[in-house]
């Protein structure tokens, strides 16, 4: 079984910044992508941003070049720096791995975090 379980959310003003962590855990051959999502109140899931084994990033343009994301394949963690944080930036954050089972056919595996809530507000 894997697990991902995220860190780092909370309370920050306008303007400010927060860094979120993602652990996974549990038998894991490796990872493919991993990314960040969130989901505000009344709103679908959306993708923040995302990450490959191989550093290739994506970002979804309300996040690009406030957002940060990056990860440490040796500790299977990806991380998401949020800089000049911005009220609708409110949600929940959500963790995503394509885990690689350890045997054959190497499938990949979607997993989900249980996510930790962002709060932007003076």
């Amino acid at each position: 079984q894997v697990q991902l379980v995220e860190s780092g959310g909370g309370l920050v003003q306008p303007g400010g910044s927060l860094r979120l962590s993602c652990a996974a855990s549990g038998t894991i051959f490796s990872i493919n992508a991993m990314g960040w999502y969130r989901q505000a109140p009344g709103k679908q899931r959306e993708l923040v941003a995302a990450i490959t084994s191989g550093g290739t990033t994506n970002y979804a343009d309300s996040v690009k070049g406030r957002f940060t994301i990056s990860r440490e394949n040796a500790k299977n963690t990806v991380f998401l720096q949020m800089n000049s944080l911005k009220p609708e930036d409110t949600a929940v954050y959500y963790c995503n791995g394509r885990v690689v089972q350890p045997t054959p056919p190497y499938v990949a595996i979607n997993y989900w975090g249980k996510g930790t809530l962002v709060t932007v507000s003076s």
